[in-house]
């Protein structure tokens, strides 16, 4: 946990070129950065480029951060507009000319049929699940799924919530998707 006097020392030391206060930065969010990213399914390689260009909006901004205790709700809706902006402008398929990438595919060993099918229709019943949960919810468990975890100061930062509703809050996100699991036949 950061306090207010010291995030403040932090951005202005980032701000004037302090390395130290960067890393420190970074140390504090990136899991924020990365979960609120995550949560728009983009692939590894485009939730990575939409980090790296949070953290380059972070730094194209940095003077202009007038409360530096709100910093990570900062970084978290400036994550979230990039995933927008990228899933507006890039398209779902990705050309390529790379025939060997598909040799490549074809002589790698496969994972059993029946375990990778049961895995998928796994995975899909629980996305189904989380998808039919309010979006707050859905955006309050992937953050608190990040790892590492941001700290409970960050979340009530990002979330607009007292620190003391977080963990009941969570609770409820959690009962509700478990509600939703059972309709999906997962227990």
């Amino acid at each position: 946990m950061v306090s207010s006097t010291h995030m403040a020392r932090l951005v202005q030391g980032a701000a004037s070129g302090d390395q130290a206060a960067w890393d420190a930065i970074i140390e504090q969010f990136q899991g924020l950065v990365w979960s609120t990213v995550r949560g728009f399914r983009l692939s590894s390689a485009d939730a990575a480029d939409v980090t790296q260009t949070t953290w380059l909006k972070l730094v194209e901004h940095l003077d202009r951060i007038q409360d530096p205790a709100r910093l990570g709700g900062w970084l978290a809706t400036t994550a979230r507009h990039e995933c927008l902006r990228h899933l507006r402008v890039s398209g779902r398929t990705i050309p390529t000319d790379d025939d060997a990438a598909l040799d490549r595919a074809a002589t790698e060993p496969q994972p059993e049929v029946d375990t990778d099918l049961l895995r998928v229709e796994r995975d899909t019943a629980l996305w189904r699940a989380f998808s039919r949960i309010s979006e707050r919810c859905q955006h309050l468990l992937r953050a608190l799924s990040a790892d590492p975890p941001p700290s409970y100061d960050d979340i009530s930062i990002s979330f607009q919530m007292p620190i003391g509703s977080i963990g009941p809050t969570r609770q409820r996100c959690l009962d509700r998707l478990r509600v939703e699991l059972a309709a999906e036949g997962i227990d």
